[in-house]
Order: structure tokens, then C-alpha cells, then sequence
């Protein structure tokens, strides 16, 4: 009877879950032991792969090129921040679940109540929507500008995106990591080749690198744009809370003996180096966006950020900066290789958003569902807004559905300021735990470093949220919708602070209540 019932269980499209994260791929890649670095090395990477993938995706695209248009190369050094900061918290993400074999989510959940976890994971569930925005709208346009097909019919054509997962859950978890590594290739050499013929200067990239006092001006407005807008706007779409819950669980797919602390170190090291190589490899990828703002074009030429402005203005010889770029864009391929690459894109987070959407749900609220349907539902959720946002344009002038267009995908990142700090804070108390993590509890350093980053990163996000809320209103708001939208900010973020007070008193007692279950178990 009890056989009966289980298969009858595996056969539900929703079912319970509370094993192991993301079971079907947990534990399957195998490692060597006693090899060599470089052959070891290969043997874990690729889940830095995909965690770097939501480092680049399309809504980091449009910040980093307007901010190189506006401020020249005053913003590298916040790319430079976001990408160090980035390379901490993942590091703590794939160590929390290499030791606990928990993800982020899971080991939350264990922590706390039910009603949080439920607050927690819709919280999540919206900033993976939001993503997922930017990558309706990217790959959309991206099929417009490269096959002319209209967009309301190219936003629906990216919902079948779903047939390339089913496709890719047939072949091996270790195949999914190369299809990435690889979209990456792509991205990273159309950028290098259009930087590469623009011949910047690389003196002033290199000092750009270094912070300066205007680096956070709010003082100085270009473009209706102030230092301290650009590089909010950097952070915002640079270090994503979802990637820390994916990076907890795809450390786990690497086959290793928990119970030999050698095999664990070998596993939180490698999976470090995997980690970091792939942040750097994104951390050039933004840094190369920047230097296309201001090397590629001349000063003040992209009037449209859009994607679209983007194409146009690399097919048009009078916004170029020299003579190279001039004689390769008359050909078309400055302009198709971007689209190219803002298709690889999109696809990428493709796979990466549907994993990270099937953690969190089993991790806060223990329930599963196959990929597939998880990745449509998602979907269709999240092209909803695109589609209205197109229709309600469609009477107007292409500018103006341009403009309309990047302005939903800026104005949706909004939701990644609100989760980001109830994924950086709980991963920054258990992994300063030595009750989660024992001997591989982060050292003083990590812990004074992330703790830094934890609070700045809430501050800047925070602090970033009033403009925010305007930006929803449009260039020609009144000065009341302004002081509403102002308003409403203040609430939002007394309510933020409201909720992650509630998470650290829950994630302490939790600690406290497992410590108590723990000695009265040694004490049997």
C-alpha cells in the first residue's frame, strides 16, 4: 500500500518535498581525490558558471552603459565593489551548503516559523519575477531587432523557452554547465571585440578603478542623472539575492564524503576557485559595458539606452568614436553581435531562474513541481506586465515604446532591493556559526568583511528606494505624486527593517532551540 501511494506521489505535477536540494542532480557529479589542481579544478567548475550568469544578465546592461555615457569612467570602481562583494557572498553561499548540505532556503526555513517562511518566499519568488522581466523583455527585443518579428508575438514566443529546459533536464547537469560556460564565451567576446576596435584609454579605465569622492556625489547631475544614481543602479543589478539560494544548492552536486573533513575542504576550496574565476570573468563583462559607454560612442550620443537606442546607435556611423568603428558598423555586425548577445543572455538566466525558483520553494515551503512547469508558470507571470506595457505603447511614437520598455525593466528591479538583505543576512549569521558550520565557520576577516558589505549594501539599497518609486511616475510627475511616491517609500522601507528584525529574533531563537535539541542529545 505504502508503494502505492509513493508512486502515486512522484506522479502529481505539485508534491511535498523536504529532501535533499534539488535531489534529481544532488550528489551526481563525481570528483577526483589525490589529482592534480588544474584536473581537480575542472572536475568543480561550472556552478560558479551559473551563479555568474545572473552577474550579466540583461538588466545590468543598460546601467552600465548609461553610467560610462554620463560619467565617464568615474563608475568602475562600483563595478570593481559589487564584483569583490559578490565574490564574498557567494563564497559563503557555496560554503554554507557544501558543510550543512542545506541550501540558503532550507536553512532559513529550519530556523523559523512557518508564517515567515511563506512571507520569505513570496518576497523571493517576486525578486526572481523581476529578473525574469529583464529577460522577457531582452530576449524579445533581441528576436525583433535580429528577425524582425513584431514584439507583442516575440515576448510570446519566449515563453516556449520552456522546450529548450525540458531539453536540457535530459542531459546531464554537467552538460547544462558547459551550454552556459560556453553562452558566456559568447557574450564576453562580443564585448571584448567591440571595446577592442573602439581603442579606449586604458590609463583612465585603470584610475576609474580607484573610488573617489564623486564617486557618490549626489551633487553633480548629468543626463538627469547623478553619481550616486548610477552606481545604485549598478549594485541593484549587479549583486542579486536569488544567486546566493542558487549557489547553495549547486554546490551540492558535487559527490564528496562528508564525513572526511579533508574531502569537505577540498570541496568549499575548489568550489571557491570555480566561484571566483567566473565572477571575474563577469566582473569584466560590466566593466566592458561601462567602457563601451564611453569608448564605443562619443559623449552624450546614445539618447535612447534602451536596447533599441543600443542597436541603433551601433549601426549609425555619426554616434560612433572613430574610424575603426565607423567602417565595421557600416557592415551591420557592431549592432547583430549585440543582439547575439543579448540573446545568449537572456537564455542563460533562462536556466538559472528556473533553478533558483525550484530551491526556494522547496527549501521555505516544501513543495515541488517539474521544471518545466515551473519555468512556464514563471513565465507567463512575468510576461504579463511586458505585454501590457506594449500594448498601452503601441498608439505611441517607437521612442516613446522604447523608453517605456526599459523603463518597466529598471523600475522592476525595485523588488531586488527589498530581498537582497533577507538573503545576505541569513547567510551571514550561519555562516558565522559554529553550531552550522564548525571548523569551516568564517573567519574574522570574512565575518568583518561581509558584515561590512551586508550593512552597506542594505543602506545604499535603501536609501536608493525613494528615487525608485519616483522613477515609476514618469519624467513629467506632479510634485504631490512625488511626495505620495516619497511617502510610500518611507513605509516600504519601515516595513523592510520591520521584517528582517522579525528574521534575525527568529533566526536566533532557531539557533538558540537547536543548540538546547543538541546537548540534550549528547546528554542521552
Amino acid at each position: 500500500m505504502s508503494e502505492e501511494k509513493s508512486k502515486h506521489q512522484r506522479h502529481k505535477l505539485i508534491e511535498y518535498a523536504n529532501g535533499p536540494s534539488l535531489e534529481e542532480i544532488n550528489g551526481t557529479v563525481s570528483v577526483p581525490h589525490g589529482k592534480g589542481f588544474w584536473k581537480t579544478l575542472f572536475a568543480y567548475s561550472g556552478p560558479g558558471a551559473l551563479v555568474a550568469v545572473g552577474y550579466m544578465d540583461p538588466g545590468n546592461w543598460s546601467t552600465s552603459i548609461t553610467g560610462g555615457q554620463n560619467f565617464q569612467y568615474l563608475l568602475m570602481s562600483v563595478i570593481l565593489m559589487s564584483s569583490l562583494i559578490a565574490m564574498l557572498l557567494q563564497y559563503m553561499a557555496a560554503k554554507l551548503g557544501i558543510v550543512s548540505q542545506m541550501d540558503l532556503a532550507q536553512a532559513i526555513r529550519a530556523r523559523t516559523g512557518k508564517a515567515l517562511g511563506i512571507v520569505l518566499w513570496i518576497l523571493t519568488e517576486l525578486a526572481i519575477m523581476a529578473t525574469d522581466i529583464a529577460e522577457v523583455i531582452g530576449a524579445a527585443i533581441a528576436l525583433y531587432l535580429l528577425f524582425h518579428i513584431p514584439l507583442v508575438i516575440a515576448v510570446f514566443i519566449t515563453v516556449f523557452d520552456v522546450l529548450l529546459l525540458l531539453l536540457l533536464t535530459k542531459i546531464g547537469f554537467r552538460k547544462i554547465e558547459a551550454i552556459v560556460v560556453c553562452l558566456i564565451l559568447v557574450i564576453l567576446f562580443v564585448f571584448v571585440y567591440q571595446v577592442a576596435l573602439s581603442d579606449p584609454s586604458w590609463g583612465s579605465v585603470f584610475k576609474g578603478l580607484i573610488p573617489t569622492s564623486q564617486t557618490f556625489s549626489s551633487s553633480v547631475k548629468v543626463g538627469g542623472e547623478t553619481p550616486l544614481n548610477g552606481a545604485l543602479g549598478i549594485i541593484g543589478a549587479t549583486v542579486m539575492p536569488h544567486n546566493l539560494y542558487l549557489h547553495s544548492a549547486i554546490s551540492q552536486t558535487r559527490k564528496i564524503d562528508h564525513n572526511d573533513e579533508e574531502d569537505v575542504a577540498q570541496a568549499v576550496r575548489f568550489s571557491a576557485w570555480d566561484s571566483n574565476i567566473q565572477l571575474t570573468a563577469a566582473f569584466f563583462v560590466n566593466a566592458l559595458l561601462l567602457i563601451m559607454g564611453v569608448a564605443v560612442f562619443k559623449t552624450g550620443a546614445v539618447k535612447d539606452p534602451s536596447f533599441f537606442g543600443l542597436f541603433q546607435a551601433l549601426s549609425d556611423t555619426s554616434t560612433l568614436s572613430n574610424g575603426v568603428l565607423i567602417s565595421v558598423a557600416r557592415s551591420g555586425i557592431l549592432s547583430t553581435l549585440f543582439a547575439v548577445a543579448l540573446l545568449a543572455s537572456g537564455q542563460n538566466s533562462t536556466i538559472t531562474g528556473t533553478l533558483t525558483g525550484q530551491v526556494i520553494m522547496e527549501g521555505f515551503v516544501h513543495m515541488r513541481m517539474p521544471l518545466w512547469l515551473r519555468r512556464l508558470v514563471t513565465r507567463l507571470i512575468s510576461v504579463i506586465p511586458v505585454l501590457i506595457c506594449v500594448s498601452m505603447t503601441g498608439g505611441q511614437t517607437a521612442i516613446q515604446q522604447h523608453e517605456a520598455l526599459n523603463d518597466l525593466m529598471n523600475n522592476s528591479q525595485v523588488f531586488l532591493a527589498f530581498a537582497l538583505p533577507f538573503s545576505m543576512l541569513p547567510l551571514l549569521m550561519m555562516t558565522d556559526s559554529r553550531l552550522e558550520m564548525g571548523k569551516f565557520k568564517n573567519a574574522l576577516w570574512i565575518k568583518v568583511l561581509g558584515w561590512l558589505s551586508v550593512v552597506g549594501l542594505t543602506y545604499l539599497n535603501l536609501i536608493g528606494l525613494p528615487g525608485q518609486f519616483e522613477g515609476f511616475l514618469g519624467s513629467n510627475a506632479s510634485k504631490s505624486a512625488l511626495a505620495m511616491a516619497d511617502t510610500l517609500s518611507y513605509i516600504v522601507i519601515f516595513a523592510v527593517l520591520a521584517l528582517l528584525v522579525w528574521t534575525v529574533v527568529e533566526l536566533y531563537l532557531g539557533n538558540k532551540r537547536v543548540e538546547r535539541e543538541q546537548a540534550a542529545a549528547v546528554a542521552k
